[in-house]
């Protein structure tokens, strides 16, 4: 069950300025009836200071009401209390030192077993710029004699789903070209008997 932010800041504030039973309490700031007992008694949360949870907008002041009126009611946390999950951050990919010397291992592996990747895609997943992977693929790289190829996920550089998702775009590029290069020859196959 969701929790408002800073419970026990709530809970301090629902002990000094409600009626609601300890267990009502305890329920809608995710603590335990005793620690809720203890803020009571000043045990707990003694110089804290409480957050109002109706001008935080976590509940409404009726659903307060409606709570001290009846104990087993429950109070709701409101919809828009919940903060936003972060997404992923989309932005370059941090690589630790420790694994950065893997990258051309990596791009060896790829260039090896999977050819229908582009630079773009194979740049994508491990991290890495086109440049290196060209000199990884011209035998160019300054450390081209210790390249041994390896598995990109194996090495930590991406993940197996971010491979297998990876595979299946080329793959669904390479159908479409393919569509693509059948229609223009029979394209030219139509002009040329024309």
């Amino acid at each position: 069950m969701p929790q408002p932010l800073m419970p026990k800041a709530t809970a301090v504030w629902l002990v000094e300025n409600t009626s609601l039973t300890f267990e009502q309490i305890a329920e809608f700031c995710g603590l335990h009836p005793l620690e809720v007992q203890a803020i009571a008694d000043g045990e707990v949360a003694a110089q804290m200071h409480g957050l109002d949870p109706v001008a935080a907008g976590q509940t409404t002041a009726e659903d307060i009401k409606r709570c001290e009126r009846d104990p087993e009611a429950r109070l709701k946390l409101s919809p828009h209390a919940i903060p936003p999950q972060l997404s992923k951050h989309r932005g370059p990919r941090y690589t630790p030192i420790s694994k950065r010397q893997d990258k051309p291992d990596a791009i060896a592996y790829v260039l090896r077993n999977h050819p229908e990747l582009s630079d773009a895609q194979i740049s994508k997943l491990i991290g890495t710029t086109k440049p290196t992977i060209a000199a990884v693929r011209d035998r160019t790289h300054w450390n081209s004699p210790n390249i041994k190829p390896r598995h990109p996920v194996h090495l930590g550089l991406c993940t197996t789903q971010e491979f297998e998702a990876a595979l299946e775009r080329a793959q669904r590029g390479k159908k479409a070209g393919e569509t693509e290069a059948e229609s223009a020859a029979a394209v030219a196959d139509e002009e040329a008997e024309d």
